[in-house]
Parts: C-alpha cells; structure tokens; sequence
C-alpha cells in the first residue's frame, strides 16, 4: 500500500520517467518503513527489583538488570515511609495492649509494584510488624514523582494483629487488580498442625479493586490448613495461574512450594514438592526466555537465592547465576521500557544525594 501511495505520488510530480530514479526513492521509502516498524515493534525492556533494608525503615530501594540474572543497585532512597507503627494495638494472643515493633517510626517493608494498563505503576507495602489492619499504598507515573502515602484498612473489620507482605497482580481478564496478604488467625482456631508450629498462624487473604478507592471486602485467598505466609501469584498462561507460598511451621518447616488455578481468584490446589533451602521466603518469579525465575530470601544464610523452571514441577538452583548488591530484602520483580529507566537513571544522583523531593 505504502509503494502504491508512493508510485502515484511520484507520478503527480511527473518523475516516473526516469525509472531508476523511481527505483532509487522507493529503496529509500523501504528502509525508512523498515526502520519505522522495527522501532515500533517495541522498546528494549529493563528489569527492575524493589525492595527494603532491614529495619525497613528508610524507605524504597531499586535494582536493575538487563538479563533478569545480574543486578545492580539504583542509588537512594525513592520513597520514604511516612505512614504505619503509630498505633498500641489489643495483642489477640497476649491478650493485652501492646507497642509494635519500632513503634513511631512509619515502615516500609515488602513492598510490590504492578503496572496498571494506563501506565500507572501502584505500590503497596507492609506497614508495621504488628499493630496494624491496612497496609500502605501509592502510586507514581514515572517512578520518581509519587503521590500521598494511605493506608488501605483491608482487615479493619478482623481479629488480626497483622498485614504483612501485600502482593499486587493485575487481572487481565477481569480488568482488575488483586492485592494478596498473610494476616495471623485467633488461636481458638489454630489446626492441630497450626499447633506444631512457634509462630503465630497466618492464612492468606485477598481483596480486589479497578481504582484503589473502592476495595472488595476481604476473603480468604488460599488455605493449605497450617500456618503459610508471603504469597505470590503469576499468570503462566490462559487460564492457567501459579501460586507461589510458604510453609511457615517453624522450626521443622520453613519452605517454598507452588500451587495452581485456571482462575486467579482460585481454588487452588496440587501443591508441588518444596523448593530452596530450608528458611526461605519472600518469593517472586520473573519469566526470562524460556524460562522461570524464582526469587526468594534465604534469611538464615543472609543471602539471596534463585531456582529456574520451565513447568513448576522440577526446580534448579541456579545462585551460581545470580548477582546482586548485598542488603536486598524481600521484594518483586517487573518489567519497564528503557525510556522509564533512563530518566531514573538521570536524576539517581539527585536523589541519592537528596536533591530533589521524591
């Protein structure tokens, strides 16, 4: 169509006489097209992986990769905490006031980012230890300017002391977004398996939202009968989903294992075997040509692992692999255009140096 446009345009001005000059403009055209649909076929991606800093007290950090295998820090603090540990809280299991953890000091720990399909990237996070019954969420057009810090009382209606690691993944098909947490269960109903365990009990709970203004009341999301937490949930295919959990029994059980739904909402079942070393949590996965990547904390050995799948079912340690800045902490991976990296890259400095108001 392009070079029939161009044929009658070369006719109008009357050259077509001249055939080789004809032949000489239409190569032109052809590489101009072909270099105008190559750049439209997309803009290079680069990874990034936020994350905290133990006591998670600072605020939120970035890494980068080209290849999802080695990473690199972003310097600085790109959002500082302004919200959470403010309240003494009723402890449902001392059964008496309690302070949380850092109390008076707002935290920002586990955080998730999802891009939404406007171009919107949304971010929530733990706010506090325990005390709490939201968790915090902001958002931001470019990853540097963000907007006011609130809290989202998922649980306000609950006998929870806690809301910990929100993950956030987007619906396609239903167009929505879903926030996933892990909030502790009165221990009238603990299980006899719940029993084994040190730790308080957790189950894993959702809400949806199209706006972040109007929340779904909470539901319970997935419930293997025993105390799980930091979940995180990836489309593979359609309909075709995978939950990623931990097994939180200390101290026999601290791993990671998968389930799977052809709804994200669930039910999900047909729990693969555990994967990782013992005392691993904070998973995320991140697919990288063929195959799977998933991350996670080995927190007892103050250090970060990585296994690689193509089905969900065999796991290979790949840290051997793996590169990254010491101190990353539980976080998610995603993916932005170069363009957006870029700009981060340009005001890194500022913002490290505290230059400019993030």
């Amino acid at each position: 169509m392009i070079f029939c446009l161009f044929d009658v345009a070369l006719t109008v001005v009357g050259v077509t006489s001249d055939k080789r000059f004809k032949t000489f403009m239409m190569r032109i055209v052809a590489f101009v097209w072909f270099c105008l649909l190559l750049f439209s076929c997309g803009e290079k991606e680069v990874y990034l992986f936020i994350s905290h800093r133990e006591p998670a007290l600072d605020g939120l950090h970035f890494l980068y990769s080209y290849d999802g295998y080695n990473w690199d820090s972003l310097a600085g603090v790109w959002l500082k905490p302004e919200i959470g540990n403010q309240k003494i809280y009723y402890d449902y299991h001392t059964k008496k006031m309690e302070e949380p953890k850092f109390y008076g000091t707002p935290m920002m720990r586990d955080p998730s980012i999802v891009q939404g399909p406007d171009g919107t990237f949304h971010l929530v996070w733990t706010i506090s230890w325990n005390g709490e019954q939201g968790f915090g969420y902001a958002s931001s057009k470019d990853l540097i300017h963000w907007s006011e810090q609130r809290e989202i009382r998922v649980m306000a209606d609950s006998a929870t002391n806690n809301v910990w690691a929100p993950e956030l993944f987007y619906d396609d098909v239903n167009e929505q977004f879903m926030i996933i947490w892990s909030s502790s269960i009165l221990p009238e109903r603990y299980t006899e398996a719940d029993k084994l365990g040190q730790n308080k009990a957790h189950r894993a709970y959702y809400t949806t939202t199209k706006d972040f203004e109007t929340f779904t009341p909470a539901k319970k999301f997935y419930d293997p009968g025993y105390n799980s937490i930091d979940g995180y949930l990836l489309k593979r295919g359609e309909k075709d989903y995978v939950f990623i959990i931990k097994d939180n029994r200390k101290p026999n059980y601290s791993n990671l294992f998968c389930v799977f739904s052809d709804n994200p909402e669930g039910p999900f079942t047909n729990p693969t075997v555990y994967f990782g070393p013992t005392y691993s949590e904070g998973p995320c996965a991140v697919k990288v040509g063929d195959e799977w990547l998933i991350y996670f904390d080995a927190y007892r050995e103050f250090r970060y692992g990585a296994v690689s799948t193509r089905d969900f079912k065999t796991f290979t340690p790949i840290d051997d692999k793996i590169s990254y800045p010491k101190g990353h902490k539980h976080g998610t991976i995603f993916k932005v255009k170069e363009s957006v990296f870029k700009k981060m890259k340009k005001v890194e400095q500022e913002i490290a140096n505290r230059k400019i108001d993030i």
